[in-house]
């Protein structure tokens, strides 16, 4: 008996790569919009390996990034359960963090302030700073530790916004559209440092995301949801090793079903 309890235990605790293990059982939500209900989410199930990354794609507001938001704890469901590592959430952590198509940084704070940000909330004062700057160096922003938010780029920013989460190193990382609003080059290289990241750190990672190659460069499996309220409509693994090609055969047949479960022209 104690020997079947340790390996269940053992079953659902994080592994050292880092990843934590995630769960979404039968997740409905809904917003109430001047008194009426507006469903968000229908019954929505799926599993996140530890160190996996799982790429969601659907049609533009069915619900994607809300179910982000209640796997960071920022909002409870109304029905189903959502577990980390075994352990239902209950609210935000460090373990897990959002990060946004918008970096959101503060303008009157340097660029290691705004990493440091959530080492202060934690309050680890004394390698607050040596940790940050290790973050910056993980993103290949060194030398602009004491720079401010109006001198960098979208592309650079956006790393800033990658360091801030890094630095309270997570086992899940959710990452809701986080290169939408880049230019296409900038969101290739970005693309690539996220692989780099995922692969280096080993957390697990959920990507919210309209892009259908985005995904499937990205991703070892891809999620797509049907229209609101939002529903699973099917899952597609990619078998592929990395580095990938858009131009990868697998890539483009996988693209076309994808865009034909969506209803839209391949």
């Amino acid at each position: 008996m104690v020997a079947a309890l340790l390996e269940q235990a053992a079953s659902r605790r994080d592994p050292e790569t880092g990843g934590s293990r995630l769960a979404v059982e039968a997740v409905s939500h809904a917003f109430t919009i001047r008194g009426a209900a507006l469903p968000v989410l229908d019954r929505v199930s799926l599993e996140v390996e530890p160190g996996g990354f799982v790429a969601l794609l659907g049609p533009s507001g069915c619900g994607k990034s809300t179910l982000l938001r209640l796997v960071a704890g920022l909002e409870a469901p109304d029905a189903g359960r959502i577990a980390i590592a075994g352990e239902r959430v209950q609210g935000p952590a460090p373990s897990r963090l959002l990060v946004f198509q918008d970096p959101t940084l503060y303008p009157w704070r340097t660029v290691r302030g705004n990493v440091s940000l959530g080492l202060e909330a934690q309050g680890i004062g004394r390698e607050r700073a040596m940790r940050a700057d290790a973050a910056l160096r993980l993103v290949g922003l060194d030398g602009f530790a004491d720079a401010y938010p109006h001198q960098l780029s979208g592309g650079m920013a956006q790393r800033v916004a990658l360091a801030r989460a890094l630095v309270n190193e997570p086992r899940l990382l959710l990452l809701d559209e986080p290169l939408g609003k880049l230019d296409a080059l900038t969101r290739l290289a970005m693309q690539a440092e996220i692989l780099r990241l995922w692969q280096e750190k080993q957390f697990t990672a959920l990507l919210v995301t309209h892009d259908v190659e985005e995904a499937l460069v990205l991703a070892q499996r891809v999620i797509v949801l049907g229209d609101r309220p939002a529903a699973i409509r099917a899952e597609l693994p990619v078998r592929l090793p990395y580095p990938r090609h858009r131009d990868d055969a697998e890539i483009v047949r996988l693209r076309r079903e994808i865009l034909g479960i969506l209803g839209q022209p391949t």
